[in-house]
C-alpha cells in the first residue's frame, strides 16, 4: 500500500474505488482499518481516501512530540489529497477525524466540496472546558505510556478491534494532537459554506450535545441520529450509517450535475 513522506514521517493510505474523491479520517487511537465494513459501499461510486494518522496503524510514530499537532495533521490531509490528484474532495471522520476535518476546511475551504462530521466535538469556546479536555488527553498518553495497547481492550469498537506497533505513537498524539489550544475551530462553524452532515450514534452521550450544536451552528447542515449505536456509529450500525451517508452524498452529485447543466 502506498505511503507519502512528510518530513521524513512516513503516511500510509489506501485508494478504493475511482469518481469524486473522498477523504475520511479515523478517531484517535484507531486506523483506516476503521473503515472496513465501508469500502465496499462507498468505492463503488467515490474514489475513497484512507489514511493513519502520525502515531497510528501503519504511519510513522515520530518520537519527538512536536511532530504531532491540528496544524501537522491537516498538512498531511492537503499532502495526501495532492498525492490522490485531487483538487478538493468530501472530506470527513470520525471523533478527532472530525475534529480533524472541520480544523481542514478552516484552513482550505477551497479544497473541501462537502463535509461528513461523525460523532464529533467541534472543541470549546470556554477555555476552563477546554482545559478539562486537555488535561484528560495527557491523563490518556500518560496510560498509555504505562499500560500499553492493553489501554484499548476495553475502547469503544473502532478502538479495539484495529492494529499498531506499539503505544508510543498513541501517547505523543494524545498531548499533541488530542489536546487543542484554541477555540477557532468552533468559532468557524458558522463560516462553513459547504454542504455538511453531521452523523452521531444515538447512545454517543457525550457526543449528543455537540452533534446539536454544529447542525445549529453550521448553515444548511442535516443531522442524523442513528439509533442502537454508540460512538462507533458506523461500526455498530454498518448499514444505517451507510443509508444515512449515501443519499447525502447523492445529493452533490445531483446539485453537481444541475449546476453543470446550468
Amino acid at each position: 500500500m502506498p505511503t507519502i513522506d512528510r518530513d521524513g514521517v512516513s503516511i500510509y493510505y489506501e485508494v478504493h474505488g475511482s469518481g469524486p474523491p473522498l477523504l475520511l479520517t479515523h478517531g484517535y487511537s484507531s486506523t483506516s482499518g476503521m473503515w472496513q465494513g465501508q469500502i465496499e459501499a462507498l468505492s463503488k461510486h467515490y474514489k475513497l481516501v484512507l489514511w493513519d494518522m502520525r502515531g497510528h496503524g501503519q504511519s510513522g510514530y515520530p518520537e519527538d512530540t512536536a511532530a504531532y499537532s491540528e496544524a501537522l495533521t491537516v498538512a498531511d490531509m492537503a499532502a495526501l489529497l495532492d498525492a490522490v490528484g485531487a483538487a478538493e474532495a468530501i472530506v470527513g471522520g470520525l471523533s478527532l477525524g472530525g475534529y480533524m476535518s472541520l480544523a481542514f476546511y478552516r484552513a482550505h475551504p477551497d479544497r473541501v466540496r462537502a463535509l461528513l462530521i461523525i460523532d464529533t466535538g467541534p472543541g470549546f469556546k470556554k477555555d476552563e472546558a477546554r482545559e478539562v479536555w486537555n488535561k484528560r488527553a495527557h491523563d490518556t498518553g500518560d496510560r498509555f505510556e504505562r499500560e500499553g495497547l492493553a489501554v484499548l481492550k476495553s475502547a469503544s469498537r473502532e478502538r479495539s478491534s484495529v492494529t499498531h506497533r506499539d503505544a508510543s505513537g498513541l501517547a505523543r498524539a494524545a498531548r499533541g494532537m488530542l489536546t487543542q489550544r484554541d477555540a477557532r475551530v468552533i468559532e468557524s462553524l458558522p463560516d462553513i459554506k459547504v454542504p455538511s452532515l453531521i452523523v452521531v450514534g444515538a447512545d454517543d452521550t457525550p457526543f449528543l450535545a455537540a452533534s446539536d450544536y454544529m447542525a445549529a451552528k453550521i448553515p444548511g447542515a442535516q443531522k442524523v441520529v442513528i439509533p442502537a449505536a454508540g460512538h462507533a456509529v458506523n461500526i455498530d450500525q454498518p448499514q444505517a450509517f451507510i443509508d444515512a451517508v449515501l443519499p447525502f452524498l447523492d445529493s452533490l452529485d445531483a446539485k453537481a450535475g444541475q449546476k453543470a447543466a446550468s
